[in-house]
């Protein structure tokens, strides 16, 4: 192995990102599939640890798989930057959707909490909504 090739484990613990999904985003194909030690063991070099740290980025942004790779093909010159702005956009939009739907959630979830009477043990308002629901 040479210096700037590193296993699966190591990998992992430079990037954050679990060996299973490594070996996922591989078998999807937005990671390249390794070349491989005379034992079998994965090796990565550079690209694929910083192709690796961009797809983390992108999902914890919330981007779907198909969105990053689409973003890896803009890398790659296989589309504009505006392609990349309307995906943000609608990345955007999907957030707001989410944070709507999050605080009708807090409101409803009050609502029941506060009818709660931590006196009486016979009838829980949240129990019963959730039976109801």
């Amino acid at each position: 192995m040479s210096d700037n090739q590193i296993t699966i484990g190591r990998l992992s613990n430079s990037t954050g990102v679990n060996i299973e999904t490594i070996r996922y985003y591989e078998k999807i194909g937005i990671l390249p599939i390794p070349h491989r030690s005379a034992g079998g063991h994965r090796l990565y070099n550079r690209f694929e640890s910083d192709r690796l740290k961009f797809i983390r980025r992108c999902r914890k942004l919330g981007f779907s798989l198909d969105e990053v790779r689409t973003l890896l093909r803009v890398g790659d010159d296989q589309f504009s930057c505006d392609t990349v702005k309307k995906i943000t956009e609608n990345q955007i939009k999907s957030i707001r959707t989410r944070i709507r739907d999050l605080r009708k959630l807090e409101k409803r979830l009050v609502e029941l909490a506060d009818q709660c009477n931590t006196n009486d043990n016979t009838s829980c308002p949240m129990i019963n909504a959730l039976y109801q629901s």
